[in-house]
């Protein structure tokens, strides 16, 4: 193809600013550069817990509904909505496709299912009576077209939740047992439920929670122990108590669902100094594109403390 007048000085420009090799073509030399530019960053669409909107305060007939949770999120202006188990009424087909009906209609994703087990027991038969719950909250997601479920590893249980909250999430180990029997029965256990997740498209998000989650190596040496792409971590800003940021990025990789802790009001067990646009660049330096999900955990009255949460992440990830 003869080479026009133009063509021929824009490819000597080129080789003149050293970025055209000798007998390099223009297309070559284009295509090239454009393998050099980064794909543009699209930033992180905000969900908000049901939990946000309850905090396990007061009455069980007097919590907020789900339904409710879901009509408040979509006027205050979430992407997404997570699903905190304990706070449904029911579990009917009919009124887990309501709850789809209405987040359609409400314009708002159903992005995160979270649920309460745990597998820190020398009890087989209460470590079986875990996995059937799991296996079940597995289907209750599918039928919900929730992707991701919240797992927790569990804990010992020798205190209660607020002393376990004074105690930085430290607690005492069942006498007679040692954290690696621990950590055999949680891995053991989850491989139970992993068959279950790959055939329904639940993925499995193992939180940074308390227990054996209270640190990144005790999430890595479960996830690790288990390769597949149906175990993943649930990451949750608030609940690295201390030094907090290497050890969420330590996590950032696996992270399927991000959970932001905000503490407007001043925390209901203790308040964090998070810093989200750190935060925010530990994410993106490791690709996550995934749904940022509020958890309010404050004094703070959720009509106003919820839309301010609201705007700090979008500020700090969309």
């Amino acid at each position: 193809m003869k080479q026009t007048r133009r063509g021929f000085l824009a490819a000597g420009a080129l080789v003149a600013a050293g970025t055209l090799q000798p007998g390099l073509t223009r297309a070559a030399a284009e295509d090239k550069s454009s393998k050099k530019e980064k794909t543009p960053h699209r930033g992180n669409r905000i969900a908000v817990s049901t939990y946000s909107f309850w905090h396990f305060r007061g009455k069980p007939e007097g919590k907020t509904s789900v339904e409710g949770s879901i009509d408040q999120a979509a006027k205050m202006g979430f992407d997404g909505v997570e699903i905190l188990h304990r706070q449904m009424s029911g579990e009917s087909n009919d009124y887990l496709q309501a709850l789809k009906r209405r987040a359609i209609e409400n314009g708002v994703g159903l992005t995160g299912f979270s649920i309460h087990q745990g597998f820190v027991s020398p009890d087989r038969n209460k470590r079986q009576k875990n996995i059937d719950h799991t296996l079940h909250c597995i289907d209750l997601a599918h039928s919900m077209g929730i992707p991701t479920m919240r797992l927790n590893t569990g804990r010992w249980g020798t205190v209660g939740f607020d002393e376990l909250m004074k105690r930085r999430g430290i607690e005492p180990r069942l006498p007679g047992h040692t954290d690696d029997d621990a950590f055999k029965w949680v891995i053991d256990s989850i491989e139970k439920c992993l068959p279950h997740a790959a055939k329904a498209g639940v993925v499995m998000g193992l939180e940074n929670h308390w227990g054996l989650g209270l640190t990144p190596e005790g999430i890595l040496r479960i996830v690790k122990a288990l390769p597949s792409p149906w175990l993943q971590v649930t990451l949750d800003t608030g609940n690295f108590l201390e030094d907090p940021y290497d050890k969420l990025e330590m996590l950032a990789s696996r992270a399927v669902l991000v959970q932001a802790k905000t503490y407007y009001g001043g925390g209901l067990w203790y308040s964090l100094e998070l810093d989200y646009a750190r935060i925010g660049r530990i994410l993106r330096k490791h690709g996550y594109r995934g749904y940022i999900s509020l958890e309010f955990e404050g004094h703070e009255e959720k009509e106003t403390a919820i839309p301010k949460s609201l705007a700090l992440l979008r500020k700090h990830f969309s």
